[in-house]
């Protein structure tokens, strides 16, 4: 699909700055762009491909002043890269050949209730007793329990599972080989060193608007449910233990663990191959850095952590330049050393006593 430079602008709000009757056709990384493409700059550490891009156009902040000439047309925005991402919505939507109806061979239970313009793949199968909403995408392979409630247009990609009793809300996204509502890991020791397996009655309750990536697997209760609230997003290969809650609008990055029957607050941000131990609470708006292990509560909303274990990120980044000067460190000690040593030793031709 093409459309005019200007036609980009008035969609986003924007203002040109050059040639506004050029031809968009797609989008393209700024330092990858050619003729037909549109990008965008949103991080400095990139402004000097918007010297060079033989994109058609970038999208810039409206403060944005260029240091030397730009050869492409500028639009200027709000925000360069949510207008970017809105841009993509877009395009997609045009673009997009979405399925629809039932493709066999697939299997529906009994009382099983589907909204109107559904798309049930082949190789799908569908518990009893569902209640599904309208516009929902099963894709081939996909697997829905018993007793399971789905909201409208959800998108169930390839390979999916969802055991039984799962609630899920409006507007969900579950990727690829994804596992919701499988056994939470429950294990009670007995006396001669076995482990016998604690039944877990529970469910899993996922609000709406929420995304969850490929290979993650969120695990039932024990009891109660474990919640995804709305508006998470979830990388791919998460593990969300049992009775776990993530509050909402709370985004997790991929390989991280949270363990049993711990609360996130909203708006956290959680970066990759973070591990967080189990019974513990993280307030509103948590950071947390990459590869962290936190092993405790945090109660201050807005904080910052970072390292294993975590610390908040000042006094982590303290101990990490601490930490790259040991060896100097620890050449300065034995010197040091040496030289308290030498000072210890009696003079040539003194006795002990005058020593």
């Amino acid at each position: 699909m093409e459309f005019t430079i200007n036609q980009i602008a008035q969609l986003l709000n924007g203002k040109v700055e050059g040639e506004g009757s050029g031809i968009i056709r797609s989008a393209a990384k700024i330092e990858e762009g050619g003729t037909g493409d549109i990008s965008f700059l949103a991080n400095a550490k990139y402004e000097q491909h918007v010297y060079t891009t033989r994109a058609t156009a970038v999208l810039v902040e409206d403060s944005f002043q260029p240091a030397r000439p730009v050869q492409t047309t500028l639009i200027r925005v709000d925000n360069p890269y949510l207008a970017f991402t809105r841009l993509l919505e877009v395009y997609e939507k045009a673009i997009a050949t979405e399925p629809v109806g039932r493709v066999p061979p697939y299997y529906i239970g009994e009382n099983v209730i589907i909204g109107d313009n559904e798309y049930i793949g082949p190789f799908t199968y569908i518990g009893n007793n569902c209640r599904i909403g309208k516009n929902l995408k099963l894709y081939p392979g996909a697997y829905i329990g018993e007793n399971v409630t789905i909201g409208d247009n959800a998108v169930i990609h390839a390979g999916v599972k969802i055991y039984d009793k799962t609630v899920i809300g409006n507007n969900c996204s579950i990727f690829a080989n994804a596992v919701i509502g499988g056994d939470g890991f429950g294990f009670a020791p007995q006396p001669d060193g076995s482990y016998r397996r604690i039944p877990q009655l529970g469910n899993v309750v996922i609000e709406d608007d929420v995304s969850i990536g490929s290979n993650t697997t969120i695990d039932r209760a024990t009891m109660g449910s474990t919640y995804i609230r709305k508006g998470v997003k979830l990388d791919n290969l998460i593990q969300i233990a049992h009775n776990v809650d993530i509050g909402q609008n709370t985004v997790i990055a991929a390989q991280t663990g949270i363990s049993g029957s711990t609360k996130i607050g909203e708006q956290s941000v959680i970066a990759g191959q973070v591990g967080v131990v189990g019974h513990i609470r993280l307030a509103n708006r948590t950071r947390i850095g990459a590869q962290a292990g936190v092993s405790k509560s945090v109660k201050e909303e807005g904080q910052a952590l970072s390292g294993s274990p975590a610390t908040d990120l000042n006094t982590h980044l303290r101990m990490m330049s601490l930490l790259r000067r040991l060896p100097e460190l620890e050449k300065r000690v034995k010197e040091l050393e040496s030289y308290l040593k030498s000072e210890d030793q009696p003079s040539p031709g003194t006795t002990d006593q005058e020593a």
